[in-house]
């Protein structure tokens, strides 16, 4: 069985044109494969596209496949598009809160979603050049767009042609996974596939999952002007996220106009003239909504299909292909990375994962995945970032914590900005200074947890962070003070009645 075409990129103007021409040039001939490659790569997202250029600029003679289009979901129909949408419903809700600030804005000030979904289509279609077939190619990776099928134990088909390798790596990636919900193979509804090429806004617009994707959307249309309902099936959102962080930004959405239907139980999906009919229950009430839109954001496929992989000895299953530590499959020619493999289906992931691939296939080398730090944000408003362990994960393993948590209504430049819904909390293992996890809820937190991802990696302890001079005033400051707290339990009633006496002393 072969995976689901992907539907075209709508509207066909001049920005997907633009898009278009560079991650799968109609006028695209695919090259004459070269007698052996040192490595084959399928999947030109983000982990194979910095697996190819990264492999090519070492030397290596290096063949790229790409069924659909270049750049992967984050660049058409993930990371890209959704932040160009999140920064335009961001602009509306300043507008909307300007007068907090003193400024009076005249009455009447609305969203244009035509505007904003062009701006988001042009700006996609600027940044599409740097994962363009013409650029890599100017790279020394050679490009083959089609489908790729391994038929040998050193061989992939593409089209008429045969590719040889002495390695290959496979980044085919996922896409959204359609749930069992009774009716939604009888109704029109949108993925993150397809929820990009919208071109008016939904007057009413129905979410199905709380996750990163499900809450960004739903608080970006809200502010847009839909009227949206959240609906999950767990208590709340984010349910892998610490609880106090995920209250705090449900109650942000909840003030945007997000509807919340949570606890979600018996939804039924039909068709009600030119709408969509949910019918649910939550928290033993029922809901009967009819809406225009329905964005379904639960669950990913791995896209195994079609690769021949049990021709080669590569295991895989329903949560993708089996590796390694080394990212090495079940056949130890062929690597994986990216969101084919992990459970973390992040850019940022499948960028590091791909330099492991690039050290362990090419030279020998024994890097390992469990060896990365990997932070990850959803960009609500506020966002929350986290990198490490949650308590409940170091309770599984046996690690006592220490927590410490600064709220931003104490740090001032949080103050100044209007932004005090939030905190900074930091575990580190217990009696010790050594961090261990983080999360932080604020309006930049996936830049803030940087400096934090950074501390886990180097082995720099929360005491040294406290140590270190941040410039006044910052949001940051809320890093640095988690330290403070570390310190402060370091002064002991012992500690205490010492330096007492010996101050004492010195009158």
């Amino acid at each position: 069985m072969s995976a689901p075409t992907p539907p075209p990129i709508l509207p066909w103007d001049e920005h997907n044109q633009k898009l278009v021409s560079h991650v799968h040039p109609a006028n695209w001939r695919n090259p004459t494969p070269a007698g052996r490659y040192n490595l084959v790569v399928i999947g030109g997202g983000t982990a194979g596209l910095v697996t190819a250029v990264g492999a090519a600029g070492l030397g290596a003679k290096v063949a790229l496949i790409e069924k659909h289009f270049l750049g992967g979901d984050c660049l058409n129909v993930g990371c890209v598009p959704s932040k160009a949408i999140l920064r335009a419903a961001r602009a509306m809700a300043a507008v909307r809160e300007a007068a907090g600030f003193g400024i009076h804005v005249p009455p009447g000030a609305s969203a244009d979603f035509a505007q904003v979904m062009e701006r988001m289509r042009r700006l996609r279609a600027d940044i599409s050049p740097h994962d363009s077939a013409q650029r890599l190619a100017g790279l020394g990776v050679d490009v083959f767009l089609g489908a790729a099928r391994f038929t040998g134990r050193d061989a992939v088909e593409v089209g008429e042609q045969t590719l040889r390798f002495s390695k290959a790596v496979i980044a085919t990636g996922a896409r959204a996974a359609a749930p069992a919900i009774p009716g939604l193979d009888e109704v029109p509804y949108l993925t993150n596939e397809t929820l990009f090429s919208l071109t008016e806004l939904p007057r009413r617009f129905a979410i199905l999952g709380g996750g990163p994707i499900g809450c960004e959307m739903a608080q970006s249309f809200a502010r847009l002007g839909s009227e949206v309902f959240l609906v999950e099936t767990h208590h709340g959102i984010l349910p892998r996220e610490d609880r106090d962080a995920a209250q705090i930004v449900q109650a942000a959405l909840e003030r945007d106009g997000v509807r919340l239907l949570c606890c979600a139980r018996n939804l039924r999906l039909a068709k009600a003239g030119g709408h969509i009919r949910l019918r649910l229950d939550s928290h033993e009430q029922q809901h009967d909504l009819e809406v225009d839109q329905l964005l379904v954001a639960v669950g990913r496929a791995p896209n195994v299909e079609g690769l021949g992989m049990e021709t080669v000895g590569v295991e895989f299953g329903p949560k993708g292909v089996q590796v390694n530590d080394r990212l090495q499959t079940t056949n130890p020619r062929i690597y994986a990375c990216g969101d084919i493999c992990s459970r973390y289906q992040f850019t940022h992931a499948a960028d590091f994962m791909a330099r492991i691939v690039l050290q362990n296939a090419l030279f020998l080398g024994r890097a390992r995945v469990s060896s990365l730090v990997i932070p990850w944000s959803t960009y609500t408003s506020p966002e929350i970032a986290h990198v490490g362990l949650h308590p409940h994960e170091a309770e599984a393993q046996g690690i006592a914590l220490d927590t410490f948590t600064q709220p931003l209504g104490q740090v001032d430049r949080a103050l100044i900005d209007g932004e005090t819904e939030g905190f900074v909390r930091v575990h580190v293992r217990r009696g010790t200074d050594r961090i261990l996890g983080a999360t932080i809820v604020a309006a930049h937190a996936g830049e803030l947890i940087g400096e934090i991802t950074l501390a886990i990696k180097a082995g720099i302890g929360l005491r040294t962070v406290g140590a270190t001079i941040h410039p006044y005033p910052t949001q940051a400051e809320a890093i640095r003070k988690t330290g403070d707290l570390h310190n402060r339990t370091r002064l002991t009633p012992w500690v205490k009645g010492l330096m007492n006496r010996w101050l004492a002393w010195q009158r």
